[in-house]
């Protein structure tokens, strides 16, 4: 009698997701042992989120970042399931679904990622708009397009939180609003980009300092109204008129994963083994956003898009060697350098020895981007469209 094959159940279609399957699915399976391989998320689409930014500037298209999972997935075997979990029973192995559906799985990948908390401060929830997913920036789309057929002199943006997403997102916005645009970029620390290399920090400084984006440092914010936000500097509360407020500051996990019976740290993380599985439970993996990780080497591992991507190499082929018998590897992190966009054909890149910026570093951003896609396919339509456009603007010109 043959023993059924097994069930690996991925939830989440991010990149520690997604690129997960995706790899499993390309492992050396023995035809007896290939297992049922199914990615459960929410949204029909993969979002390739470091270019989230491009779309509202209009240098890329939705389906250039954000490809169907359909697409991606046909003729891999991974079977595609959209939908959103409601409840996972570690002990029974099942994952439930809102829609009343449940998987039951010999493997489970927990890759839900986070989400941006709008619970921090007074208003946040009802007038701030995040900056995460494509609904976000559609609503962002819709609201820039609102003011800029307005009457309104000043477009007025204030963006909450210096790191990565509120300086690029502030300097693409700058160079679409140009003159009209009044910027104001808001940092509780005394730096933006507080944990980024010194050379992206005053590249982004001088980016934003062109584009006339105000810096508020050390200031935190009070409440928010729906055309107001209210700032505390060193004691003192301003309220300061405002059209749009962008909340980019923290991440929190999903609910779903904060109710498991499993090891977590304070910030609702889940705490996982070298070997990216969650602690007394081999048969969970748990990777990106929502895991508390140090690896082989003892150093944490951050909770980006590239350590996802790194992470699931190492989630596949532990999977594959649990389920074969093989010795699991323990995740060793290499921080390869951070690339940052700071407008049109303008960003930033350090790491591996090289310090770029500027519109070499805009294309070097591009065509790693275009290298990490999901699928050769995608890849070659994405970039047969980057070749293609600048051609037909010349020849329709």
């Amino acid at each position: 009698m043959t023993q059924p094959s097994a069930r690996i159940c991925i939830l989440g279609g991010g990149f520690g997701g997604l690129y997960t399957a995706l790899r499993l699915s390309q492992l050396p399976w023995e035809k007896s042992q290939k297992p049922e391989i199914i990615l459960v998320d929410h949204s029909d689409r993969f979002l390739f989120t470091p270019f989230l930014y491009e779309l509202l500037t209009g240098e890329l298209q939705t389906w250039e970042i954000a490809p169907p999972f359909s697409e991606i997935l046909a003729n891999t075997g991974i079977r595609f399931c959209q939908g959103v979990v409601a409840g996972i029973d570690v002990e029974a192995k099942q994952v439930y679904l809102e829609d009343g559906n449940q998987l039951a799985y010999d493997r489970i990948v927990l890759a839900l990622g986070g989400k941006t908390p709008l619970n921090m401060v007074s208003g946040a929830s009802e007038y701030a708009i995040p900056f995460r997913a494509i609904p976000d920036a559609y609503r962002l789309e819709e609201r820039l397009r609102y003011l800029e057929e307005s009457e309104a002199d000043k477009i007025r943006i204030a963006i909450v939180g210096a790191g990565y997403s509120g300086v690029e997102l502030a300097c693409k916005l700058a160079e679409r609003l140009k003159t009209r645009g009044r910027l104001r970029l808001i940092e509780l620390s005394d730096q933006i980009l507080r944990t980024s290399p010194e050379f992206n920090r005053e590249a982004a400084r001088k980016a934003l300092e062109e584009r006339g984006v105000w810096i508020d440092l050390e200031t935190s914010v009070e409440s928010i109204g729906k055309d107001y936000i209210s700032l505390e500097y060193k004691g003192q509360v301003d309220t300061i008129p405002v059209d749009v407020v962008l909340w980019t500051v923290g991440t929190e996990v999903t609910p779903v994963v904060n109710t498991l019976p499993l090891k977590q740290n304070q910030r609702g993380q889940l705490v996982t083994t070298p070997t990216l599985q969650a602690v007394d439970y081999p048969d969970i993996f748990a990777l990106g956003d929502l895991a508390d990780c140090r690896d082989a080497e003892g150093q944490q591992v951050p909770a980006t898009a590239q350590a996802a991507f790194q992470q699931s190499d190492f989630a596949a082929w532990n999977i594959w060697a649990s389920l074969t018998n093989r010795p699991l590897l323990p995740f060793r992190y290499q921080n390869l350098g951070e690339m940052m966009t700071l407008g049109m054909d303008n960003a930033t890149l350090s790491g591996l020895g090289l310090k770029l910026e500027g519109n070499l570093a805009y294309i070097a951003r591009r065509l790693a981007y275009l290298y990490r896609m999901p699928s050769l396919n995608h890849q070659l339509k994405v970039g047969f469209n980057w070749i293609a456009q600048p051609l037909l603007k010349f020849l329709s010109s």
